[in-house]
């Protein structure tokens, strides 16, 4: 099986699980004790407003036909309209979305930045200083919620020293006029600045998972024979490290990448949260709060999707990181 047909066997395999999402929580949402209509306008609405609104939205329906309707919109890419906003669903994903990827891609950069690195040195000197401080701060990483680092980094950096600011995310595609400064350049730096704080709340679990599994892919690698071969034959440890080990080293971690954005997604809702930015997770709160169903199972449905395409990447990355890995064979 060449890449290509492996790539769409897997956009295939996808299918039944978005649709197990959609299924899921639409009906966990149906579930939910109150009423939203109750919510839109207040708890003792008329009888006339309350059926104008579920005759609007489709709420007069069986459960099974409104179920089956919303199926059929997805399908034609419609994700329906906002109760709470009385806007189209993906109008809203689409302001949004920006917001949430910018922060998982800065909270990757900072992960694999720092992890590699601390990865490698760590295995390189085991046992040594270096080694127990770089794995006592992954085990801090994994154990601490990103929350409760954000709200410390707020009351440190924010408050205390005053260092970086903890609310109003500056956007780097946001025009100067609207930031009040002078070029594009500096709306990116005033961006960065603003994104120091939730990228490293969000992103030290990831850089704490991603340093365990380097260790110790590193330390697997470095006692091969080859490796030990390389040694006996005076290469430098450096050139070793380069050329031998760490490129070999690469597809746990590539694996464990995949695998952490479903935390990340999660982490998300509440670095949003704790930081008052207005991304996806902010708005499935609100969702959420105003039993909005079209817009919490339209936001799930996306943030699921973007898992499942990371999920696929991460695998078709492996052929890339390692010549080894091939396609052929996959069942």
């Amino acid at each position: 099986m060449g890449r290509a047909q492996y790539t769409i066997r897997r956009v295939l395999q996808a299918i039944p699980v978005l649709l197990g999402v959609v299924t899921i929580t639409y009906f966990l949402m149906e579930a939910m004790p109150g009423d939203p209509v109750s919510i839109m306008l207040g708890p003792s609405p008329s009888a006339q407003q309350a059926a104008a609104i579920r005759a609007k939205y489709g709420l007069d329906q069986p459960l099974w036909l409104r179920y089956l309707n919303y199926l059929w919109d997805v399908v034609q890419l419609d994700l329906g309209t906002s109760l709470y906003y009385e806007v189209p669903v993906t109008q809203k994903i689409l302001e949004r979305m920006p917001v949430t990827i910018l922060l998982l891609v800065s909270s990757f950069t900072f992960a694999i930045v720092t992890s590699v690195p601390l990865g490698i040195i760590s295995a390189q000197r085991r046992n040594k200083p270096t080694d127990h401080v770089a794995r006592v701060v992954a085990l801090l990483g994994v154990s601490t919620p990103s929350f409760w680092i954000g709200l410390v980094l707020i009351i440190v950096f924010a408050y205390q020293v005053s260092w970086f600011p903890a609310t109003n995310l500056v956007l780097p595609w946001a025009s100067p006029a609207e930031v009040g400064v002078d070029s594009q350049l500096d709306v990116l730096v005033t961006s960065l600045h603003h994104l120091v704080l939730p990228t490293i709340s969000l992103g030290t679990l990831q850089m704490a998972a991603l340093t365990r599994i380097e260790r110790s892919s590193m330390l697997e690698v470095l006692g091969e024979e080859y490796v030990k071969l390389a040694r006996a034959y005076g290469v430098k440890e450096t050139t070793i490290l380069r050329k031998h080990a760490f490129r070999n080293a690469q597809l746990p971690l590539i694996t464990l990448l995949g695998l952490q954005l479903t935390s990340a997604i999660g982490g998300a809702v509440l670095t949003e949260t704790v930081f008052s930015i207005n991304g996806m997770g902010t708005l499935i709160i609100t969702a959420i709060n105003n039993q909005d169903f079209a817009l919490v199972v339209g936001t799930t449905l996306v943030l699921g999707l973007v898992f499942v395409v990371g999920v696929i990447i991460t695998d078709l990355s492996y052929a890339y990181i390692d010549p080894r890995v091939t396609f052929e064979d996959a069942d």
